[in-house]
């Protein structure tokens, strides 16, 4: 259950049952109305702007609109105390009772606690990843793997329908300077000195086996053919080579794409389906022939003093016109987002969210005006920018990595500190903020190290039980006798508990919405600190430990917020797609 949901349905109502009315006479807008956590949890466990946001359309004074409303929850009986503060809040605490039948409930969802249709099965595409399908994937690709996929996750868990999408971007010059790399290390399996690489071709060792296969195929055959066609050769081979080290590399970080999107089908047949999207934008008017004014500052490779095939995106949010097609009749790579996002809205998706690097800030007002075009304006575009990620070992930078020739790879990241430290450490700052990553305290077990604190939170919970089994021989702690006990828990730091597990549906529901799936992990790290903060009363005082050898009931109602805390623990790092262990060595 979300607690905050129910009592904003509560509040309103009561305020439907005032008959307030508008100035005019008409009804209230109560949409605006959100119950939230009071920033000082001395002030109650519940917060409500009811009066603020309605007092100046009711024409009347918050205060006394408050002191309405506080009345009305005074009846309620999961209300102990309901008070106005400021100008017009609304402070709720909220009985014993109430949070020891939200704990039972909890029991009763278990790791479904959270989840909710507030989706309503909305199709959503999030794409991510995307590199170029050039090499392993890299250190700089991390962080976007990991936002995507937990963003999909916490979306789909709160009742989106999601597709988890790559955009395999296998046209263009940067697969024509790959099919060349693997032709020189073709040569070089047949037995040359190639020397050194030369600039502007892929110098890494992971192109080595690509060309070995070729001369095995073809032995010297591919010399004897026109180049054009043995680059093309060449060129088909290397994409499905480095799609299946990119696949590997997203594996070992638990990403898993549903689909994988090439461009070069956009690009087949004539380029049928990007001429196609252009033909749908000029018949909606979006399309002219004319020319652009010279960009200030640098330009862009796609502009020209001559007439072309412009995108009218300044009519629908974008910066300036955008080129489709170049004066010589060839697509700008612009083109192929034309069809690509045509694609989409053809598969019946109602808000796609791309994740890219910071370095693709250009693309967002583009991208959201060709979403806008193509669909009428009913497709919701939603672009999302990671920010750098900065690799320390020890606080002193790391550079570069052997297998790679030129930059650290995803591979050798996770083999060194763990799928899990990763994924949870990307999460720790938001997407568009940099992050600095260090091997060593990312790997430490203490309380610094945010990943390991709440693996560790987990582990705590289930040597709870262990030691429970073990006091308490052939005596079962199923959820549903551990529910019959739970009006045991009076204890101050048990409520304040039980009170951080009722934020998690409010949480997951609010940061998945918000496409900002950090805040999960800083929940996660805010609930096992209150956590480890109760287990160390425990230490402090026998009488609050969790398992008490004279009291099986007592007991019980105990191991029942730590099954919740075990749940709502192994849930969140699910989401983030880590596990929760059930011991640390």
């Amino acid at each position: 259950m979300n607690i905050f949901a129910d009592f904003t349905g509560r509040i309103i109502k009561i305020v439907e049952g005032l008959e307030i009315k508008s100035k005019d006479g008409g009804s209230l807008d109560l949409s605006r109305i959100a119950v939230e956590p009071p920033r000082d949890s001395s002030h109650g466990d519940l917060a409500t702007n009811a009066a603020m946001v309605l007092s100046k359309p009711a024409g009347q004074n918050p205060r006394a609109l408050a002191e309405m409303i506080v009345a009305e929850l005074a009846k309620d009986p999961d209300v102990v105390r309901a008070e106005v503060a400021g100008p017009g809040f609304v402070n709720l605490k909220l009985a014993e009772r109430f949070w020891q039948s939200l704990l039972s409930g909890i029991l009763v969802e278990g790791q479904d606690f959270g989840r909710t249709t507030l989706g309503q099965a909305r199709k959503v595409n999030v794409e991510y990843v995307s590199a170029n399908p050039t090499g392993p994937m890299h250190v700089g690709h991390c962080r976007g793997a990991v936002v995507g996929d937990t963003l999909a996750n916490m979306l789909a868990f709160v009742g989106y329908d999601v597709t988890k999408e790559y955009y395999i971007n296998d046209a263009g010059a940067q697969i024509d300077v790959l099919g060349r790399s693997v032709l020189l290390r073709y040569r070089e399996a047949l037995g040359e000195d190639i020397g050194e690489i030369p600039p502007g071709l892929y110098p890494g060792d992971y192109l080595v086996p690509v060309g070995q296969s070729l001369a095995k195929q073809y032995g010297r055959d591919l010399l004897q053919k026109p180049e054009d066609e043995a680059l093309a050769i060449a060129k088909d081979r290397a994409i499905e080579a480095m799609m299946v080290i990119i696949r590997e590399d997203l594996a070992l970080l638990n990403v898993h794409h549903e689909v994988f999107f090439s461009e070069r089908a956009l690009h087949a047949d004539g380029a049928r389906r990007i001429r196609s999207a252009i033909n749908d934008l000029t018949l909606a008017g979006h399309v002219y022939k004319g020319t652009l004014p010279p960009p200030k500052g640098e330009k862009p490779v796609d502009w020209e003093d001559r007439e072309q095939t412009l995108f009218r995106s300044t009519e629908v949010g974008d910066d300036l016109d955008r080129p489709l097609i170049k004066s010589d009749g060839s697509f700008t790579y612009f083109a192929a987002d034309v069809a690509y996002m045509a694609d989409k809205i053809a598969r019946g998706f109602e808000q796609t969210i791309f994740v890219l690097g910071a370095d693709h800030g250009g693309y967002v007002k583009r991208m959201e005006a060709l979403g806008r075009a193509l669909s009428a304006d009913r497709l919701e575009v939603t672009i999302l920018l990671c920010n750098l990620v900065k690799l320390f070992r020890d606080g002193e930078p790391v550079r570069m990595s052997k297998r790679s020739g030129e930059f650290v790879t995803l591979r050798d990241v996770v083999e060194e500190v763990g799928r899990d430290a990763i994924r949870f450490m990307m999460l720790y700052r938001k997407s568009d903020a940099p992050l600095d990553f260090d091997f060593a305290k990312v790997t430490e077990q203490s309380k610094d190290n945010p990943v390991f604190y709440v693996q560790y939170a987990s582990a705590r919970c289930h040597s709870v039980f262990r030691q429970a089994r073990e006091q308490f021989p052939g005596r079962e702690f199923d959820r549903e006798t551990l529910r019959k006990s739970v009006e045991k828990l009076d204890d101050e730091g048990e409520l304040t508990l039980i009170k951080k597990l009722a934020e998690y549906p409010r949480l997951v529901a609010s940061a998945a919405q918000a496409h900002e799936p950090h805040r999960l992990a800083f929940y996660l790290y805010d609930l096992a600190s209150a956590f480890h903060a109760h287990w160390n009363r425990g230490t402090e005082n026998v009488s609050l430990r969790f398992v008490k050898v004279n009291d099986a009931e007592l007991t019980e109602a105990r191991l029942g917020l730590v099954q919740a805390v075990c749940d709502v623990v192994t849930s969140g790092l699910t989401l983030i797609g880590a596990d929760a262990p059930t011991e640390m060595r």
